[in-house]
């Protein structure tokens, strides 16, 4: 009778404990044949939060919609990456990029990095893979795509050259940026409304997360400093007229439109090296064209995955 009774209360208890865990855990979507949980969510909100602390500024349900289109995009680029790369054989691409990004974050070391993620409940490997992902897709964006970008050296050496001789003060430029393009199912005007409205209630910052297609968006768009000579023209006569946290106007570029925001500027020494500013400026203007063929790509590829929102 006792083992009756223990065999009972065994079955009974996995019972209450297998709906408590289904409760707590939940499809949101499957791309193809990977599955994106509430759980999923939830990590990629904190990883999004560490990276654009302003985020906390939104509501749970705008973060939630940006943290599950960050795993959709990161599964298909990933799905993509893993028919091409095998990351095990791949130790001083990734070291490499695991170096540069803590150099960019002023970050003394790995352990140091670690302490940090700790603190925000995030996993060092987990941050890292994500890393991965997006330096392997951008490699691979260059790879795929990088003959087809055109630019004219000498033309550039020529603008800055004439810039450099100019006698006017040289500033430099504390950027951020939201990149959108033109909607299928709205207008031109409908989408910028709709980013400006974004800007208002939300922030830039936020905004970037929510509608920029650039590879900054995470970082809520943010670019950094860039002297002026590694500027186009075409960018650099809205930026002008911009005074320190102003937004421009759409500018128009190859693929989409740009709105830029200003958050600092100071003047910059004449002492620079012609052809470094050349090489600055052709990279800037190949990772524009590139960015460009990366969007476009992506947009394919997810066109011909099946995603299912459950």
């Amino acid at each position: 009778m006792n083992k009756i009774k223990y065999i009972l209360f065994v079955v009974f208890f996995l019972i209450i404990n297998f709906n408590v865990f289904s409760d707590s855990i939940k499809i949101i979507v499957k791309v193809d044949d990977e599955i994106i949980t509430n759980i999923d969510i939830k990590n990629e909100k904190k990883y999004l939060l560490f990276l654009n602390p302003k985020l906390d500024q939104l509501n749970n349900n705008q973060i939630n919609e940006i943290a599950k289109n960050s795993l959709i995009t990161e599964i298909v680029k990933k799905k993509e990456l893993d028919k091409i790369y095998d990351i095990t054989k791949m130790g001083s691409f990734l070291d490499s990029i695991e170096q540069r990004f803590l150099k960019n974050k002023n970050i003394k070391n790995k352990s140091d990095f670690i302490k940090r993620l700790k603190k925000k409940d995030l996993g060092y490997d987990n941050i890292m893979n994500k890393l991965h992902i997006e330096a392997l897709w951008n490699q691979h964006i260059y790879n795929k795509f990088s003959k087809n970008v055109r630019i004219n050296k000498e033309d550039m050496r020529k603008n800055i050259l004439i810039q450099f001789q100019n006698e006017k003060k040289k500033y430099e430029y504390d950027l951020s940026e939201i990149l959108f393009t033109e909607n299928v199912s709205e207008t031109f005007d409908e989408t910028l409304k709709k980013i400006e409205k974004s800007i208002i209630n939300v922030g830039f910052e936020n905004t970037a997360n929510i509608f920029s297609i650039s590879s900054s968006s995470k970082n809520g768009g943010l670019i950094g400093w860039v002297n002026e000579l590694q500027i186009s023209e075409n960018i650099k006569k809205h930026l002008i007229k911009l005074k320190i946290g102003q937004v421009s106007n759409p500018i128009k570029i190859g693929g989409g439109y740009l709105i830029i925001k200003l958050n600092n500027k100071k003047e910059f020494s004449q002492k620079v090296e012609l052809e470094n500013e050349v090489n600055e400026l052709i990279a800037k203007e190949t990772n524009r064209q590139l960015n460009t063929y990366s969007v476009i790509f992506y947009k394919k590829l997810k066109k011909n995955t099946k995603i299912n929102e459950l």
